[in-house]
């Protein structure tokens, strides 16, 4: 590369390494004085474009429905679906993690959800688990004293 092009740089492009173009950065209340000029837009024409998109959803055009309907209804959120099915809460933890692979090949239980009451098992278990070892640090201490 020669001398001449390392600095100067293309119309309207910056080049990193070079001067910055605008040297004094943006003027304090720009941002502002752009939002405030949004705002007023919308304030003034605002009423008038919804209008206008509710008519083209009116007349069938599917962009302008889906923006309609994408603000006057809320997501669908997922929701499982109830299941039953034998289990016994006061069995051994790995006998109740065993109920459910069983109750997935029965088909009394979608995969999915098998795997999601498997999962609320390890947690229940670890919580167990926790309020076992609290209990039994409790004896200790008491026995310490």
């Amino acid at each position: 590369m020669s001398e001449e092009s390392e600095n100067t740089r293309p119309p309207g492009k910056w080049v990193r390494g070079l001067a910055s173009p605008n040297p004094a950065g943006r003027p304090k209340g720009a941002a502002a004085r752009k939002r405030e000029r949004i705002v007023r837009a919308l304030n003034d024409d605002g009423p008038d474009v919804v209008r206008v998109v509710i008519d083209k959803a009116l007349e069938g055009d599917m962009t302008a429905a889906g923006l309609v309907l994408s603000r006057l209804t809320p997501p669908v959120r997922a929701q499982a679906e109830k299941i039953r099915f034998d289990f016994a809460p006061g069995l051994p933890i790995g006998r109740q993690i065993e109920a459910v692979p069983a109750a997935v090949a029965a088909g009394e239980v979608p995969p999915d959800l098998g795997q999601q009451v498997i999962s609320m098992i390890g947690t229940l278990s670890n919580a167990r688990a926790t309020e076992e070892l609290a209990e039994r640090l409790a004896i200790l201490e008491a026995r310490a004293i």
